[in-house]
């Protein structure tokens, strides 16, 4: 056997096994991933001031209810096309929304009286999954959490307003 021929064989015999390794393991985890868009059900989301969440948008039952400048609550129907609902899902995963706590808010007792800040229940149900998070904007957590769930739920609001104006 000549010198390049050992070459190849041994690096057939190290590579070869080890891209099938990587193949059948990754794919596994893939498969097995908690929150996948083909089981994705829909989104819901609640806001408003924490005595009155009357701001509701659901993308099963494409009910959305929210409150216009002259406080008038007005119940519309909105549907989100599947592109954003994908672009949502997929920006909920770049961001860790998944990894996020269930419930981000401040102790109403502790803010300063008379101050009001918004409250913001966000859910993303899957067939087997469903995860929610309750979130203040002035939750005193890590940045980057706190980030992350902001950005989400101003996606997700951005994604109604972009909808409702088509």
């Amino acid at each position: 056997m000549s010198e390049k021929t050992k070459k190849i064989f041994l690096g057939l015999c190290v590579v070869v096994p080890f891209l099938i390794y990587c193949v059948y393991y990754y794919s596994a985890m893939v498969k097995n991933a908690p929150y996948r868009y083909s089981d994705f059900d829909h989104i819901e989301i609640t806001y408003g001031f924490p005595d009155s969440m009357l701001n509701h948008f659901n993308s099963k039952t494409q009910e959305y209810d929210y409150l216009t400048k002259d406080n008038k609550l007005v119940e519309d129907s909105l549907k989100l096309r599947d592109n954003d609902l994908l672009y949502l899902h997929r920006k909920a995963q770049e961001l860790g929304f998944w990894n996020l706590p269930d419930d981000m808010t401040v102790d109403l007792s502790k803010r300063p009286a008379g101050e009001r800040k918004p409250r913001y229940k966000l859910t993303f149900a899957y067939k087997e999954k469903t995860k929610t998070v309750t979130f203040d904007p002035d939750y005193p957590g890590p940045d980057k959490m706190v980030e992350a769930g902001r950005t989400t739920i101003d996606e997700v609001v951005r994604m109604l307003a972009t909808a409702k104006a088509r």
